[in-house]
């Protein structure tokens, strides 16, 4: 899978996790230099507090267009443990996630 933003993909990888319809890719297939630290956080009443990035390409930026959670709550969804997305981005905002 990728995760393609204003032409650039932003992040690939063959081992992303889909919860709630949305493909968690790891940390260590995001492509960084495009992504900025943003002060935005959300809470998920199971998942626990989301942390934001943005995305900064060709000059573009895309305001919070990432979410991954630092220290997910140990809950449970659909038989799998939030814990097992730690760390881990998923995109929306225009983001396109394709094969």
């Amino acid at each position: 899978m990728k995760a393609v933003w204003n032409g650039a993909t932003v992040a690939e990888s063959d081992d992303t996790l889909v919860v709630e319809n949305n493909h968690y890719f790891p940390a260590d297939s995001i492509h960084a230099e495009y992504f900025v630290d943003s002060p935005t956080s959300s809470v998920c009443a199971w998942k626990g507090t989301a942390s934001y990035k943005t995305l900064n390409v060709g000059g573009e930026t895309n305001q919070d267009a990432a979410w991954y959670y630092p220290e997910p709550k140990d809950a449970d969804y659909d038989g799998r443990g939030a814990g097992e997305f730690a760390g881990r981005y998923a995109f929306w905002n225009g983001v396109i996630v394709e094969p």
